[in-house]
C-alpha cells in the first residue's frame, strides 16, 4: 500500500504505530464537535433566538462545507506536504471552534461553521490519506480500528460534557474544548508524522472542484431547507435545480478530464463502488440518528441535555468495545458476509429507536444503544478499510477525497432526511408543537434507507478484501473474483 512518494522523514515501525494515534486527535474533534452540538441544539437555538430544527443549517452547513473542500485535501497534500496541511487544517478547524463559541445569531453560528468544515475538508481525509501511505496492507485493518477506537471517545465524552456545560453553565464553552486537543494534535504531527509528498505533481482540477462544489451545495442546502419555511418554496426548488444543473456539468466534465477533482472511474472497482455507495446509504441512517435522538429525549420526552447526554453516549460505548474484535471477525467471515448480516443487525436496532416513549425505562433504551453501537462500529470499520482494498497507490489521494465526500454528503443527508421526516409528520397530524411520538416515522424512514445497503453488499466477491482481512482467498472464487473486481 506504500506508494511511490517522498517524505521529509521515513515512517518507522514505532512511527506507524503512533501516526494512527495522532490522527486519532483530529477524529476526535470532529466526533466530540458533531455530538456535543447534537445534545446542546435546544440550549442553542433559545440563546440565538431560532428554532431548533432551523438549526440543522448549522449541522448540514459544517458537513457541507467538508463536503465542497475535500476534493482538494488529496492533491493539496501531495503538493504541499501531508504534515503541512494537517497541521494547518487543525489550526482553522480551532479558529472555527472559538467563533462558534462567540456567536451571537444563526448567521454567526452558520458562518463559523464552515470555517470548521474547512478545517475538517483537509485534516481528517489528510490524515486517512497518511495512514493509507505508511500501513501495510496487512496491517492496515487493526490501524483503522486504531484510528477510530480513539476517536471514539468523543462521542463518549461529548454528550454527558456537553451536556452537563450546557446544564450548568453555557453551551458557548463546549466548542472551547476543541483549542486544548488541536494543540496538541498540532505538537504531535510536527514530531512524528512525515510530510508525505508526491514525486509527480498534477495539475489540479479547479473547474471540476467548482463545478462538483455548486452541484453538492445546491442539492445538499435545497434538500436540508425544504420543509423549513426558511425559504420560500420558489428559492428551495430554484437550489435543487440549481445544484442538479452543475453536478450534471460535472460528470461530463469528469468524462473528458485526465485527471478530476473527484476521479469517478474509480466506481468501476467494484469494492470501491460497494464500499462508497453502501456506505452512503447505510451512513445516511446513523447519521439521522444522532440529530434525533437528543431531539426526541430533550424535547419529546422532557429531559435536560446533560440527562440526554447520558442517555446518547452509550452507542459509543458499544461502538468502542467493538473495535478490539474487529479484526477476528473479518478473518473468520470476510468483508462480504460481515457487510451484510451486519447491516441487518444494526438497522434493527436503529429501527428499535422509534419504539422509545416517554415511559421506556432508561436503562433498557441504554441497552439497545450499546448494542446497535456494537455493530454499528464494526460496519464502519469494514466500510472505511474496503474502499482501499483495490486502489493502486497513484490513485489512493483521488480515492481518499471521494471517499470523505461521500461519507460527509451521507451524514449531511441524514439529518436533512430525518428533520424532514418530522416535519412531515408534524403536517400530516395537523400541528405545529413537537410531541414524543412525531419522532417513530423519522427513525422507521432512515432505517429502512439504511437496510437497503445489504444491495450493494452483496454485489460483493466472497473473498473481497481477502488480503485486507489477513484471509486466504477462496480458489473457488478467483475466477469470480477477478470478473467481479471491475463492475
Amino acid at each position: 500500500m506504500n506508494p511511490s512518494s517522498r517524505s521529509s522523514a521515513a515512517p518507522t515501525a514505532p512511527s506507524r504505530r503512533i501516526v494512527p494515534l495522532i490522527i486519532a486527535c483530529a477524529l476526535f474533534m470532529e466526533n466530540m464537535d458533531s455530538t456535543v452540538i447534537a445534545t446542546s441544539l435546544p440550549a442553542i437555538a433559545t440563546d440565538i433566538g431560532t428554532n431548533p430544527l432551523a438549526l440543522k443549517l448549522a449541522v448540514t452547513s459544517y458537513l457541507l462545507s467538508l463536503a465542497i473542500f475535500i476534493p482538494a485535501s488529496g492533491w493539496t497534500a501531495d503538493r504541499f506536504g501531508a504534515r503541512t496541511v494537517f497541521c494547518t487544517a487543525i489550526a482553522v478547524f480551532i479558529a472555527g471552534s472559538i467563533g462558534c463559541a462567540v456567536s451571537g445569531s444563526l448567521t454567526d453560528f452558520v458562518i463559523a461553521r464552515i470555517v470548521q468544515g474547512v478545517g475538517g475538508a483537509m485534516m481528517t481525509p489528510v490524515g486517512r490519506l497518511v495512514l493509507v501511505r505508511t500501513i501495510p496492507k496487512r496491517e492496515f485493518v487493526g490501524a483503522m480500528a486504531w484510528v477510530t477506537t480513539p476517536a471514539l471517545i468523543g462521542p463518549v465524552i461529548g454528550p454527558p460534557v456537553g451536556g452537563f456545560i450546557t446544564t450548568y453553565a453555557t453551551w458557548h464553552w463546549i466548542f472551547l474544548i476543541n483549542v486544548p486537543i488541536g494543540l496538541l494534535g498540532i505538537a504531535l504531527a510536527m514530531r512524528f508524522i512525515p510530510n508525505v509528498r508526491a514525486d509527480k505533481h498534477e495539475r489540479f482540477d479547479v473547474l471540476g472542484m467548482m463545478l462538483s462544489g455548486l452541484g453538492i451545495a445546491g442539492l445538499a442546502f435545497g434538500l436540508s431547507v425544504a420543509g423549513l419555511n426558511f425559504l420560500p418554496w420558489s428559492v428551495v426548488a430554484a437550489l435543487v435545480v440549481f445544484g442538479a444543473i452543475f453536478t450534471t456539468a460535472y460528470f461530463v466534465h469528469a468524462r473528458h478530464t485526465a485527471v478530476p477533482a473527484l476521479d469517478l472511474k474509480l466506481f468501476r472497482l467494484r469494492t470501491f463502488q460497494s464500499s462508497v455507495i453502501g456506505g452512503f446509504m447505510f451512513r445516511l441512517g446513523i447519521g439521522a440518528l444522532g440529530f434525533l435522538l437528543p431531539l426526541m429525549l430533550q424535547i419529546g420526552f422532557g429531559m435536560t441535555p446533560f440527562r440526554s447526554g447520558l442517555i446518547t453516549f452509550s452507542t459509543a460505548i458499544g461502538a468502542m468495545g467493538m473495535k478490539i474484535a474487529t479484526t477476528t471477525v473479518l478473518r473468520w467471515f470476510g468483508f462480504r458476509n460481515v457487510l451484510i448480516f451486519n447491516a441487518l443487525i444494526s438497522t434493527a436496532f436503529l429501527a428499535a429507536c422509534a419504539a422509545f416513549t416517554p415511559a421506556t425505562p432508561v436503562m433498557l433504551m441504554m441497552v439497545l444503544l450499546v448494542c446497535g453501537g456494537f455493530f454499528r462500529s464494526l460496519e464502519f470499520t469494514c466500510i472505511n478499510t474496503l474502499a482501499y482494498a483495490d486502489i493502486d497507490p497513484a490513485r489512493a489521494g483521488r480515492a481518499t477525497s471521494l471517499v470523505s465526500v461521500a461519507q460527509q454528503l451521507a451524514v449531511s443527508s441524514g439529518v436533512a432526511v430525518g428533520a424532514l421526516a418530522v416535519e412531515n409528520t408534524l403536517w400530516l397530524r395537523g400541528h405545529e408543537t413537537i410531541m414524543a411520538n412525531d419522532f417513530a416515522p423519522a427513525f422507521i424512514a432512515v432505517s429502512v434507507i439504511s437496510g437497503l445497503s445489504v444491495v450493494m453488499f452483496s454485489r460483493l466477491a466472497h473473498d473481497a478484501g481477502a488480503e485486507l482481512a489477513n484471509r486466504p482467498p477462496r480458489e473457488a472464487a478467483s475466477a469470480e473474483t477477478s470478473d467481479q473486481k471491475v463492475a
